[in-house]
């Protein structure tokens, strides 16, 4: 079976791919097994001269790479370029702090020695999607080879180009043949690859359902997962919110990467007290972006990656509006080539409307009204969701109880966006999955922690 790859911002086809077949896959996977029998026993100094080598050419060639992302899922090139560029910082991060994170640690216990040891446990197969082609990998394999793992990826058919450049990238740095392989397969392979022997754990950004399709079988095999799925991020503003750096910081955060992010904010909860100046100067934000080709200067949203996307998005936007939610601007699908969609905002929207309840993966925010500072905490946590959240105070002792002690979710900011950073841990609860990635809980994540006792 064959896989294309066309660029969402003009329909083009930029390539197709031959689906592995299923001996092909036991192939790879024997081949990344022998590899790993031997990466396995380097020397910490080893790997991370390598992946201090990834992060060169990853900086060296950001430019290609930023274009390679605007051609197959339709980043911005500032955006693909600064994806880039955070990959080269994560490798660095693990190259530099790996060791120190996986040193056996001492027990005191009454033997004559005790100690927990971090050991690889093999091949991490890591399924990822297409929304940060690079970032999403190398947020998971660089930690998982510094550990002395190997590495498989099935990543999203629509970026099969960035796939294989990533595979040849650690090819390049140095890493052993084989201890990183892309799998250009489709979803419905991926099962009899969690099943193989040689696949100890499974990594996956993703949905919801994908997330607990992948559990389910992973479980079945007695195999780890780490998921990080989807998410409703709310912000919560509260009256004494400092208004201009708020909306600054939640029109950035709704519109990156097109609103194509899983910690994106998507439920903005605003206190009454200020909510009409509020939706008065966050509208005229959201006006004011740019939506375009993501080769051109000067763009701030380019297209959604497919069109089934964008199709499914409006959707949502319409159901919201039919069951009363106002729309203060976009909302539109423009006429044209390209799967594009405009910087829309809902406001008036309450529980019921899929703008309340579900992920809008898109460049379209959910306005709620709250009475007061518990009101906004309850609605920010009325939702099956628990990725990230963050909470905007002039008042920061008040923000950072709120953060820590209310909002439920694994990531939460007070006045900033939330973003991922290779020195905290990264990760959700509830329906966004489970486990941690980044700092030294991701690195924990696929080791084995071995107690070691001696009398």
């Amino acid at each position: 079976m064959a896989m294309e790859s066309v660029n969402p911002a003009t329909g083009e086809k930029l390539a197709t791919y031959q689906e592995l077949s299923q001996e092909q896959v036991n192939d790879v996977v024997e081949l990344t097994h022998n590899a790993y029998l031997d990466w396995r026993n380097t020397a910490f100094s080893e790997r991370s001269q390598y992946l201090r080598k990834a992060g060169e050419i990853l900086r060296a060639r950001k430019q290609e790479y930023a274009e390679m992302m605007a051609r197959e899922m339709g980043k911005p090139l500032p955006q693909g370029i600064s994806e880039a560029e955070k990959c080269a910082w994560v490798c660095d991060y693990y190259a530099e702090n790996a060791e120190n994170q996986l040193t056996p640690e001492t027990v005191s216990t009454d033997g004559s020695r005790s100690f927990v040891a971090f050991q690889p446990i093999g091949i991490v197969l890591a399924i990822m999607p297409w929304n940060f082609p690079f970032w999403q990998v190398f947020r998971f394999a660089a930690p998982a080879l510094m550990a002395g793992n190997a590495g498989l990826l099935k990543h999203a058919s629509n970026v099969s180009g960035c796939a294989l450049q990533i595979e040849e990238i650690f090819r390049e740095s140095g890493f052993p043949e084989n201890i990183f392989r892309t799998l250009l397969i489709g979803s419905p392979a991926v099962g009899a690859v969690i099943d193989h022997r040689h696949v100890k754990a499974v990594t996956l950004t993703g949905s919801t359902p994908a997330g607990k399709s992948v559990a389910a079988r992973a479980g079945a095999a007695l195999k780890k997962t780490v998921l990080e799925l989807g998410g409703s991020d709310p912000y919560v503003i509260l009256e004494d919110a400092e208004l201009a750096s708020a909306v600054d910081s939640c029109v950035t955060s709704r519109l990156i990467n097109g609103g194509q992010s899983c910690i994106a904010a998507k439920r903005f909860i605003v206190v009454e007290a200020i909510r009409n100046e509020f939706e008065d100067r966050f509208v005229e934000k959201m006006k004011s972006k740019r939506m375009g080709d993501p080769f051109e200067a000067g763009i701030d949203l380019g297209p959604q990656a497919r069109h089934n996307l964008r199709d499914g998005l409006h959707q949502q936007v319409c159901a919201s509006v039919e069951k009363g939610a106002r729309l203060l601007c976009g909302g539109t699908i423009p006429e044209g080539p390209g799967a594009f969609y405009p910087p829309s905002v809902l406001a008036g929207v309450v529980p019921g409307m899929p703008a309340y309840h579900e992920e809008l993966f898109g460049p379209v925010a959910s306005i709620i009204s709250a009475t007061g500072e518990d009101d906004a905490i309850r609605i920010a946590n009325d939702t099956s969701f628990g990725l990230g959240a963050a909470v905007f105070t002039r008042n920061t002792a008040r923000g950072e109880r709120i953060a820590a002690e209310k909002l439920e979710a694994g990531c939460c900011f007070v006045n900033a966006f939330v973003k991922s950073d290779p020195r905290l841990p990264f990760g959700g609860i509830k329906e966004s999955g489970y486990g941690r990635e980044l700092s030294h809980f991701g690195i924990r994540e696929f080791v084995n922690i071995k107690a070691v006792y001696v009398k």
